[in-house]
């Protein structure tokens, strides 16, 4: 991708009739973590892998409640998705005042769909740069839907959306025919194992996030010590994170630190010393 007299505007086709800032928009999803969707007849499931800027911040928030019977998981900008999700839980909220009723998972979509192709017909606004796998159970049964920022939807049996998302697509292409009967546990460990194929680290309970959603059973967010045994049978790997584990188990890695460390100490010393040796000659010349 690169910038070129078409791109300024997102109300301008090119040549080949492409609106490049509706592609920017779709390239900044495919940068966003992995995020995986999965659904049997009764269950929906999201799995999302959460990313921190820093090892001394929180993880971002990937999976989102809208209603008792529906979420999604986003991909792309964190911001944007979480004004989607406030607008989301608007019409949700507006559809029981007026009908006494939850709203069906489509008819949302669709209205969420209808938001995000308008914004890609103004100059003055752009296009929202996230992509969202919503999961819902009405009446009609479990479903999963991708989002796009040009407006487009589609409706899957299962689906990974990220910048690795092949990996996982191929493990969901070769399982999806038996997705049909499961029930909400074994949906759980299909969605880690395809999330584990799109992710470049190591999962563990406390960068994965987990949305699940069936018949009987209202949207919950599985996190941290929830999910330690799903983890755990789909990676067959200790809870650790990788810095963690790295410290307890590489010895050259803590004997390099401690190397570190004196150098840095013998070097603030020599600083110390050199810095009183200044101080006397100074004082020796004021008398």
């Amino acid at each position: 991708m690169f910038r070129n007299q078409y791109d300024t505007e997102v109300t301008t086709f090119s040549p080949a009739g492409r609106l490049h800032q509706v592609e920017y928009a779709l390239e900044a999803v495919k940068q966003g973590s992995a995020a995986v969707g999965v659904r049997s007849k009764d269950w929906a499931v999201v799995a999302s892998l959460k990313r921190s800027s820093n090892e001394l911040a929180s993880y971002q928030q990937k999976v989102y409640k809208i209603d008792d019977h529906m979420g999604i998981a986003i991909a792309g900008l964190i911001s944007d998705a979480r004004v989607l999700a406030q607008y989301m839980r608007n019409e949700c909220l507006s559809h029981r005042y007026v009908y006494n009723s939850p709203m069906q998972t489509e008819r949302l979509v669709i209205k969420l769909s209808d938001k995000s192709q308008v914004y890609t017909q103004k100059a003055e606004k752009r296009p929202y740069g996230v992509g969202l796998l919503v999961i819902g159970y009405d009446n009609t049964g479990a479903h999963l839907f991708q989002t796009e920022p040009s407006g487009v939807y589609y409706e899957y049996k299962a689906q990974a959306i990220c910048a690795r998302s092949q990996s996982a697509k191929t493990y969901l292409e070769k399982s999806f025919t038996q997705f049909d009967d499961l029930q909400r546990d074994d949906l759980i460990r299909h969605a880690l194992s395809a999330l584990k194929g799109a992710s470049q680290k190591k999962l563990t309970s406390r960068n994965v996030s987990i949305g699940v959603v069936g018949k009987g059973a209202e949207f919950v967010i599985l996190e941290g010590d929830a999910i330690k045994d799903f983890v755990h049978a789909v990676t067959n790997e200790d809870d650790e994170d990788e810095d963690e584990s790295k410290t307890r188990e590489d010895p050259e890695s803590k004997q390099a630190d401690d190397a570190e460390a004196e150098a840095k100490a013998k070097a603030d010393a020599e600083d110390e010393e050199i810095a009183r040796k200044v101080a006397a000659e100074a004082a020796a010349m004021e008398q």
